[in-house]
């Protein structure tokens, strides 16, 4: 096991820096995050006590951390912030991304933490939220020495030890983080799904078009989105069979985002289908390009390291238009960019890949019934690049309405 103070292990060219002291002097208010190769982290606690245990993650969104926490694709991750300083402009009530308020990471890494909260919509402090939902946290850690870790040894089980825990021998430490289920083939979306299907009404007059999506961990925004276009969305639980959801009479079917292996979403894959042999348009984001590349024929796999912030760049194969674009995935397709390839519904294509490294970031069928991105498109928090995304699905189930009826 390597031990380091505040920093993971460097090689003899690498700064040392982070490594000149311990900067918690006090051994009653203790915290470690311990990775599952070994490595240790020391800081200090903030939010609740205890022991977590998830994914070790790093995300380089400079803001937006409140829609990040609150993003159920982040079940059990423990997110290390990229960005130097976190907690400035505390916790609001209006910009949560899960139904229920509720904080879905597993727990937060972050260097400092804000002294003062600074912002007119703020209603506490973020520690004091933290706090309230269960939610454990450390700071002090050297977030630029574990983010380099992280890529180059890629993502990896790790937990966050604070107050007596932190206490507890590092070998059984390590023994509980190594012990944890594996990110690789679990199936997560229903613990973040709704039990129950709702209805999002238009905030604008209403169009006549009904949208039906499935929540694998949808954020608030994006039925907002459809809502502020006219149309009716109902959502429903993840797996619902698509013999239920025709009771709605659904002008277009969507899937959200979501946390776990796509390669376990097999239920999923086959409600898909039956959409696409209905069809019926349809738009998937995040996990739902994923589960509609799986329908295509398509495989998935686990990143190295995955993509979580929200500037990343994203090439359309198409008309060579770029978007800097938000995300957040581990898992990806396996594919070409700009392929071309033959389904069980008509030719496909690979539309879209991410500029950093080639991954797969977008398909769809070629005669434009079905289409999806690996990005968030609802951009929260994020920029509103792809944002037309919505536009386009509404006009496709408004020109294919337009076609039954005619």
């Amino acid at each position: 096991m390597t031990e380091n103070h505040n920093s993971c292990p460097m090689s003899s060219s690498s700064p040392t820096r982070g490594q000149e002291h311990n900067p918690n002097p006090h051994p009653g208010n203790k915290a470690l995050l311990v990775l599952a190769d070994g490595s240790v982290y020391h800081g200090l606690p903030f939010g609740a006590r205890g022991t977590t245990l998830g994914e070790a993650v790093f995300t380089t969104c400079m803001t937006g951390y409140q829609e990040t926490m609150t993003d159920p694709s982040y079940h059990r991750q423990l997110v290390v912030m990229a960005a130097p300083q976190i907690g400035n402009t505390g916790w609001n009530d209006e910009d949560n991304e899960s139904r229920d308020n509720r904080i879905w990471v597993a727990g937060l890494v972050i260097r400092d933490l804000s002294a003062t909260v600074s912002n007119w919509r703020a209603k506490r402090s973020l520690p004091e939220e933290m706090e309230n939902q269960g939610v454990i946290g450390i700071r002090g850690v050297d977030t630029r020495a574990l983010v380099r870790h992280l890529r180059d040894q890629g993502s990896v089980a790790a937990g966050i030890f604070t107050g007596a825990d932190a206490e507890k021998p590092l070998e059984e430490l390590l023994e509980l983080v190594r012990n944890q289920e594996p990110m690789e083939g679990a199936d997560l979306a229903g613990d973040v799904s709704c039990d129950e299907p709702y209805v999002v009404e238009p905030d604008v007059d209403p169009t006549g078009l009904t949208v039906v999506a499935y929540d694998m961990g949808i954020k608030t925004n994006t039925p907002r989105n459809f809502s502020l276009l006219g149309v009716r969305t109902v959502v429903v639980p993840a797996n619902t069979p698509f013999e239920e959801i025709k009771q709605y009479n659904p002008d277009g079917v969507f899937v959200s985002n979501g946390p776990g292996d796509p390669a376990t979403a097999d239920k999923m894959v086959e409600a898909v289908r039956d959409v696409l042999a209905a069809k019926i348009p349809f738009f998937g984001i995040c996990f739902g390009n994923q589960i509609l590349g799986r329908a295509l024929g398509m495989e998935t796999y686990k990143l190295k390291f995955g993509h979580r912030g929200i500037n990343v760049p994203v090439i359309d194969h198409r008309d060579g238009k770029i978007d800097i674009t938000a995300q957040n995935h581990g898992f990806a397709l396996k594919g070409e960019p700009g392929k071309d390839f033959d389904t069980d519904f008509g030719p496909a294509e690979v539309t879209h890949t991410c500029l950093n490294d080639g991954v797969v970031e977008g398909v769809a069928l070629k005669n434009g019934m079905a289409f999806s991105v690996q990005y968030h498109p609802e951009a929260a928090a994020g920029p509103h690049d792809a944002n037309p995304l919505f536009m386009r699905f509404y006009e496709l189930m408004a020109s294919n309405k337009q076609d039954q009826e005619g």
